[in-house]
């Protein structure tokens, strides 16, 4: 009951140290000045947060990283505003 889409790329991976950061805001690989570092915490407010939905990742370093997005094909109704729980 839910849409998956998978995204996957053949780069260096992500290290443990990044790996544990990834989706917090402002967190960015890139040097001062270079970039904001907002992609994958948006990403993750977008699917959490507003679609009820799940992302998560593989990675391996030297091999490359998978992410992994699902999102449920219906809404769980829910009146507060707030998201749903599981």
């Amino acid at each position: 009951n839910s849409v998956i889409i998978r995204i996957t790329d053949n780069g260096c991976g992500i290290s443990e140290k990044v790996q544990n950061q990834i989706f917090n805001p402002f967190f960015t690989t890139k040097p001062v000045g270079s970039g904001t570092g907002l992609g994958l915490a948006v990403s993750y407010q977008i699917v959490v947060d507003k679609h009820q939905g799940k992302i998560h990742y593989i990675s391996d370093v030297g091999q490359g990283t998978e992410f992994i997005v699902e999102i449920p094909a219906k809404l769980r109704h829910n009146t507060s505003n707030k998201p749903a729980k599981e």
